[in-house]
């Protein structure tokens, strides 16, 4: 293995999921659910192989069609029902997860746990001849994976913490397809042949950074007034 490849290959993960620990300054989660569910999130390539595979093997489309069923039902439906699977079977049922920033956090975690193994797939073996694409996934790809993450964690804290039944049942289905939709539109851009479509790449990254970015600000500030308000209690 060509250990700088390794290295250029899981740094943008690394320092996203640090970011996103020490954003979480209020009420940190514990190491040990973070460190499993990255591990579970690594793990997911297992199942997503898999299923990518089957699904593959019925594409009868061509074309504009073939590249909307691999972006959004191939990669972004399986990608992103898996990564959403660990935070369900985990983190989301112990009593840490128990304020709003909490599902980004966990939701990073998981997407950042998948995204090193892709990445390390893709810029350790299948292009270790090509020296950009570790600098153009670092760039565009795994911070992507994390957006999705964010937008995935962002739904379900607020079908955890709603009261409206309701209400929680839409946000708990938007944690599925709203990631999905995100993460269907990077790919469907990257992978059509359309070149006014192309030219959207940039500003559709731009875009979907400063809504979730927003999101994550949101939660950050009600992590801070949640503590203040328990301390001022005391």
């Amino acid at each position: 293995m060509n250990t700088r490849l390794f290295i250029t290959a899981i740094t943008p993960a690394v320092a996203i999921i640090l970011a996103i620990y020490l954003s979480d300054r209020y009420d940190r989660e514990p190491l040990k659910i973070l460190i499993l569910t990255y591990l579970l999130g690594a793990l997911t390539v297992i199942p997503i192989i898999i299923v990518e595979e089957v699904l593959l093997s019925f594409n009868i489309f061509g074309g504009t069609l073939e590249a909307l069923y691999t972006a959004f039902i191939v990669a972004g439906l399986t990608e992103e029902f898996f990564k959403r699977e660990v935070i369900l079977r985990v983190p989301y049922k112990t009593r840490y997860f128990n304020e709003k920033l909490d599902g980004i956090v966990y939701g990073v975690f998981s997407s950042m746990g998948f995204a090193t193994v892709e990445n390390i797939v893709y810029v350790v073996y299948r292009y270790a001849n090509n020296p950009h694409v570790g600098l153009y996934r670092g760039i565009f790809s795994v911070p992507a994976h994390a957006v999705f993450g964010i937008t995935m964690g962002y739904y379900l804290s607020l079908a955890k913490f709603d009261g409206d039944k309701i209400r929680s049942r839409k946000n708990m289905r938007r944690s599925l397809y709203m990631p999905i939709l995100l993460h269907g539109t990077f790919n469907f851009i990257l992978m059509t042949n359309i070149p006014q479509l192309s030219i959207l790449f940039v500003p559709y990254v731009i875009y979907i950074w400063w809504i979730n970015q927003q999101k994550l600000n949101k939660f950050i500030y009600d992590s801070r007034n949640r503590i203040m308000d328990i301390e001022r209690e005391e």
